[in-house]
């Protein structure tokens, strides 16, 4: 596995500022993962908000890093972390940060993590809660690894051979997620149902089973990703309610409240970036 390390100084919420970043060139083993390695290079620490997406994120902290979150659980000391797809006002805060962060889509998420998505819903977990013993031995073979190529290659060689033992998503459940995403939170749960031949109880059930989202949940945090990329990029709220599919101001209002916490405008004047 090859890797590009660059550091960046851009804002935005997938911007970074002072940090080493090194993402593989050939991508992931599996699909619906990527992945990257990050090294706090100014020694600015870490201060950064956990916001609502359409994907599980899992940080895996090597040598000295140390972590908070702040949360709905309280104040938690973590070195690794699994934050679900809605983890709920969420503050993580580290210093002498260096971790490998792995992105999950909720497919590959269901077949890795080797956990309910459910028990995920709401929250942001140690890795050990997760993994237990073989989170512990992941860490300290990625902290004798000198450099991000090895490092990136041992993640996801263990990603790999988790997902060869684990049970596969549902092609329906797959299908109707993709639909979600592509149609960017616009559809129609009935629809949903008929497009995979399902009654809406059968398709909810399911796909909250393998998903931790019902299928309207879903829709909304899909919605409401593009919405907030949007808000904090600069846009104005009346023109992103327009072009995210809501019904109008207040319905985004009543959405990022419901799934962030605070209101657009505080989103929109938000700083989500890392350091």
């Amino acid at each position: 596995m090859r890797t590009q390390q660059v550091g960046l100084t851009r804002g935005g919420r997938d911007g970074y500022n002072g940090w080493e970043v090194a993402h593989p060139l050939d991508g992931s083993s599996l699909e619906g993962v990527a992945m990257a390695g990050f090294r706090d290079r100014a020694a600015a620490g870490l201060d950064m908000r956990v916001l609502p997406q359409p994907a599980v994120i899992v940080v895996i902290g090597l040598g000295d890093t140390r972590l908070t979150v702040d949360g709905p659980g309280g104040h938690r000391p973590m070195t690794n972390l699994v934050a679900s797809m809605t983890p709920g006002p969420a503050r993580i805060r580290g210093e002498r940060v260096e971790c490998v962060e792995v992105r999950l889509s909720p497919r590959a998420a269901y077949t890795v993590l080797g956990v309910a998505p459910h028990e995920l819903h709401g929250s942001v977990k140690s890795l050990e809660d997760l993994w237990g013993p073989r989170a512990l031995r992941l860490v300290e073979r990625l902290s004798d690894t000198g450099g991000w190529t090895e490092r990136l290659a041992l993640t996801d060689a263990f990603l790999t051979e988790r997902a060869v033992v684990a049970p596969a998503m549902s092609p329906e459940v797959a299908g109707v997620w993709e639909t979600i995403v592509a149609r960017r939170g616009s559809v129609r749960i009935t629809d949903l149902a008929a497009s995979c031949g399902w009654s809406r109880k059968r398709l909810w059930s399911r796909f909250d089973a393998q998903i931790g989202l019902t299928p309207k949940r879903a829709a909304m945090l899909v919605r409401f990703d593009h919405a907030a990329r949007a808000l904090t990029s600069g846009g104005s709220i009346g023109d992103v309610a327009l072009a995210c599919g809501y019904a109008d101001q207040s319905h985004l209002h009543r959405d990022v409240l419901a799934l962030a916490g605070f209101t657009p405008g505080a989103l929109a004047a938000m700083d989500t970036s890392a350091g």
